[in-house]
C-alpha cells in the first residue's frame, strides 16, 4: 500500500531522514518506534506532504506522490494526525467532526453514517456534541481528532503520539478503538512513546534512529530485542 524507497529528507544543511526505506501493507498495523530526535515525526510529515524530499521516492498504492501538496495526499485516503491534535477549540464537537467530511460534503447519507460509526467508537463524543471542544479533557481532545480523521473515510491513517499528555485510562482506551479500527480494514502506521503498548497491537515495526532506520520485524520480537531496548534506554 505505502512503499518509501532511499527517502532523504534535509533541514537545511542537515540531514534528518537518511535513505529510508520501508513498506506498509494494507490492512497493517506498523510501529515507528526510536528515541526522542531520531527523525520520526520528521517521517510524518514528509509522507504528508508538509515537507519536501531531497531524493528517494514515494509511492501510495502503486502511484508516485512524492512531493504532492497535503491536500492531494489527502484527497488520495492518507491522512496525518499530528502530535498536539490540533482541533478547533471554540467550535463543538460536531462542528469539528463536520471540519473533517469537507471533501464529501455533498454525500450527506454517507456523512450520517459515518458519524453514527464515530459516535459508536467514542460514546464521550456524542454525549458532548454540543460542547466546545476547547472543554474537552485530553483525552476527548484525542478522540475528536481520530474522529475527525475518519470523517474523511481515510485508507491510511498516521498517528503522532496519540498518547502524548493523556491518563492511563484514555491511552489504553484510545489504543483498544485503534486497534478495532484496524479490524474494519484501516491500515494505521503510529509513532509514539508508549512503545510496549504500540507494539503489542501492531503486526510490524521499525526502529529509527538518528535518521535512519536500523532495524525491523515482527512487532513481538521487537518487543524483547535487546537492540530496541539499548536504543531506547542507552542512548
Amino acid at each position: 500500500m505505502l512503499k518509501i524507497k532511499k527517502l532523504t529528507v534535509h533541514y537545511g544543511p542537515l540531514p534528518a531522514l537518511k535513505e529510508v526505506s520501508l513498506e506498509i501493507k494494507k490492512g497493517e498495523i506498523v510501529a515507528l518506534i526510536g528515541p526522542n530526535r531520531a527523525g520520526k515525526t520528521t517521517l510524518l510529515l514528509t509522507l504528508s506532504g508538509i515537507l519536501e524530499t531531497t531524493e528517494g521516492k514515494i509511492f501510495f498504492e502503486e502511484e508516485d506522490i512524492t512531493n504532492l501538496k497535503p491536500h492531494k495526499i489527502v484527497s488520495k485516503g492518507m491522512v496525518h494526525i499530528p502530535q498536539g491534535r490540533h482541533i478547533f477549540p471554540t467550535l463543538s464537537v460536531f462542528d469539528n467532526l463536520m471540519i473533517g467530511a469537507y471533501m464529501k460534503r455533498k454525500e450527506k447519507e454517507l456523512i450520517r453514517e459515518d458519524l453514527e460509526w464515530i459516535y459508536q467508537l467514542f460514546p464521550k463524543l456524542r454525549e458532548r456534541k454540543g460542547q466546545r471542544a476547547g472543554t474537552l479533557s485530553g483525552g476527548e481532545q484525542q478522540m475528536l481528532a481520530i474522529g475527525r480523521a475518519l470523517m474523511g473515510r481515510p485508507k491510511f491513517l498516521m498517528l503522532d503520539e496519540p498518547s502524548s499528555g493523556l491518563a492511563p485510562i484514555f491511552t489504553d482506551e484510545i489504543f483498544a478503538t485503534l486497534s478495532e479500527m484496524n479490524k474494519r480494514g484501516l491500515t494505521l502506521f503510529i509513532v509514539d512513546q508508549e512503545i510496549h503498548l504500540t507494539l503489542t497491537i501492531s503486526h510490524r515495526g521499525y526502529l529509527m534512529r538518528n535518521g535512519r532506520l536500523i532495524k525491523e520485524g515482527p512487532a513481538s520480537a521487537l518487543i524483547e530485542s535487546q537492540d530496541v531496548k539499548t536504543s531506547l534506554y542507552y542512548s
